[in-house]
C-alpha cells in the first residue's frame, strides 16, 4: 500500500502560492516607486507570473487597476489645423536649416585651414607647438615576427 503524500503536496502548493503572491506584491511596489507604468503585462513580466493568474487575484487586480488609473495623464491635444505648419513652410524651414549647415561647414573648413597655416608658421619659426593644438598623429605600429 502506498503512503499518503497529499499533505506534503498541499504544503508545497501553499508555499508556491505565497511565494508567487509575494513576488507580485513586491513588483507592484517596485514599479510604483520607480514611477514606471503599472500594467498587468509589466507586473506579469517583472514578477515572472502569468497575466491570467493576476486577473484571478482580486486584491492584486484591484491594486493594478488603481495604480494604472493614477498613471493616466491627459494626452497632449494636437495643434489646430490653422496653427500647424504647411508643407511649404516646413520645406522652407528645411531649406534654411540646410543652408545654415552648409555655412557652418564652410566656416569650419576655413578655420581648419587657418589653424593649419598658423601651426605651419610656428613650426617654420622654430617655436614649440602645443600638443593640444596639433592634429593627432597616429603612431605607426610595426608587428614583429610571429
Amino acid at each position: 500500500m502506498r503512503a499518503d503524500n497529499s499533505s506534503h503536496l498541499a504544503v508545497s502548493a501553499r508555499q508556491r502560492q505565497e511565494l508567487t503572491r509575494a513576488k507580485a506584491v513586491r513588483t507592484l511596489r517596485e514599479l510604483d516607486l520607480a514611477g514606471a507604468p503599472v500594467t498587468f503585462e509589466a507586473v506579469a513580466r517583472t514578477a515572472e507570473v502569468s497575466r491570467s493568474w493576476l486577473y484571478t487575484q482580486p486584491d492584486i487586480r484591484a491594486e493594478i487597476e488603481r495604480l494604472r488609473a493614477l498613471d493616466r495623464r491627459p494626452l497632449p491635444t494636437p495643434a489646430p489645423a490653422r496653427q500647424r505648419g504647411s508643407d511649404a513652410s516646413l520645406a522652407q524651414r528645411l531649406e534654411i536649416a540646410l543652408a545654415r549647415n552648409r555655412d557652418l561647414t564652410e566656416d569650419n573648413q576655413r578655420l581648419r585651414r587657418q589653424l593649419a597655416h598658423a601651426l605651419g608658421q610656428l613650426r617654420s619659426a622654430g617655436l614649440p607647438v602645443l600638443a593640444e593644438t596639433a592634429a593627432p598623429r597616429h603612431a605607426s605600429v610595426t608587428i614583429g615576427p610571429c
